[in-house]
């Protein structure tokens, strides 16, 4: 084993390692005489040590790091920590996307609307520029207004240039109703994931239902009399562990399990995916080997009664399910973080959609998320000093 790593594996079963914020930890020196930073906010580790300042090269701090992480396996076996890993928020770059939030998201919004290729128009009346309404529609979502009351906050974002034409809310309600705008807004919100490629490499798929404003009614035959219900509207998501950026969305009543392969293929489009992540739900021979074709592995566990059969990756992945559980529930349970992008979402935006038109609810749920990955953008300028920019492959 190389010397450095051997030491790296010393300083990790040592314990003397703490977590200073998302992506950087302190490591104090074997030698007593300091501690060094280990900063995981590029796209390659670094060390405030003088061996890595030197070489520029893994050093023992950043070996810890990896062991610690499980990134990293050592011959004898992977490191067992007894002492779990402390997430520390970096409060002054919280507050500071906090504050700053309104300001940050409608200059991005407006960055990734430019995107929108507007077609050209001969005769007729001017129609309002489609990167406009689809700036209107997004805005309005975020303020969680209606659209006549969201007027006001669009004259002030015309006022700035932010807005080639205010569009009038009623050009925002027939545009929210036409089926042409959903691939669209699909592809933005896409887009809008795409600044965090350098930082995602572990995914995670689930889907949940959202209410609507449309009720349907039904016979209950325990208690005997009719009651009414709202309608949900079913959104299939593949998020970042990291970040929870979200990288696709589908909104389908389609099983879980079939919208697997879609979302892994539009993320792999534009990330590089290492682990991806799904309750029992997914569990298929064809979502694996999407996951193998796509040059990850996918955890997902194995419904009660399943047995190992013929085929080589179902095999293999499921007597690593049976006998090396607690290694493979660690990875399975980044899983937990689509849950929270859910909460988030929930939270910022509503558990509900206010639109009644079908194909409305559809594109409303998606301004929705297009809003969170702005929002998340935003943190991320201020905590992994990231600089977003949109349609560069396309540029």
């Amino acid at each position: 084993m190389e010397p450095r790593k051997h030491r790296g594996a010393e300083i990790a079963r040592e314990g003397q390692i703490k977590r200073c914020g998302r992506n950087r930890w302190h490591v104090k020196s074997q030698s007593g005489l300091g501690t060094w930073v280990v900063d995981y906010s590029g796209a390659e580790p670094t060390c405030t040590c003088p061996d890595y300042e030197k070489r520029s090269a893994f050093c023992k701090h950043i070996f810890a790091i990896e062991i610690r992480r499980r990134r990293l396996v050592l011959p004898g076996g992977p490191l067992v920590v007894d002492e779990p890993t402390k997430y520390t928020q970096d409060w002054s770059a919280y507050n500071k996307a906090q504050t700053t939030e309104h300001v940050h998201f409608v200059g991005m919004l407006r960055l990734l609307c430019d995107g929108i290729e507007v077609p050209n128009q001969s005769m007729g009346r001017p129609k309002t520029p489609l990167g406009d309404v689809v700036f209107g529609n997004v805005f309005k979502v975020y303020t969680g207004k209606s659209g006549r009351r969201a007027m006001s906050a669009l004259d002030a974002c015309h006022e700035q240039g932010l807005l080639l034409a205010k569009p009038n809310y009623n050009t925002l309600f027939r545009h929210m109703d036409d089926p042409a705008l959903t691939p669209l807004l699909r592809r933005l919100l896409q887009e809008s994931a795409a600044p965090l490629q350098s930082v995602e490499r572990k995914f995670a798929a689930d889907s949940t239902g959202f209410s609507t404003k449309v009720y349907e009614r039904y016979y209950d035959h325990k208690w005997g009399r009719n009651k009414k219900r709202a309608k949900f509207i079913k959104a299939h998501a593949m998020c970042g562990t990291f970040t929870h950026i979200v990288s696709d969305l589908i909104v389908s009543e389609k099983g879980d399990a079939t919208q697997f392969k879609p979302l892994l293929d539009a993320t792999v489009a534009r990330f590089d995916v290492d682990e991806v992540s799904a309750d029992k739900a997914y569990s298929s021979k064809v979502n694996l080997q999407a996951a193998q074709d796509a040059g990850a592995v996918a955890y997902i566990p194995f419904k009660a009664g399943t047995v190992g059969g013929k085929d080589d990756l179902w095999s293999k992945m499921f007597h690593y399910f049976q006998y090396k559980r607690e290694d493979f529930l660690a990875h399975y349970h980044e899983r937990s973080n689509v849950e929270t992008v859910f909460s988030m979402v929930q939270a910022k935006f509503g558990k509900h959609v206010k639109s009644k038109n079908p194909t409305a609810q559809m594109n409303e749920l998606y301004c929705k998320f297009i809003g969170h990955n702005i929002c998340v953008l935003i943190s991320s300028v201020y905590e992994l000093g990231i600089a977003p920019e949109f349609w560069s492959q396309t540029a």
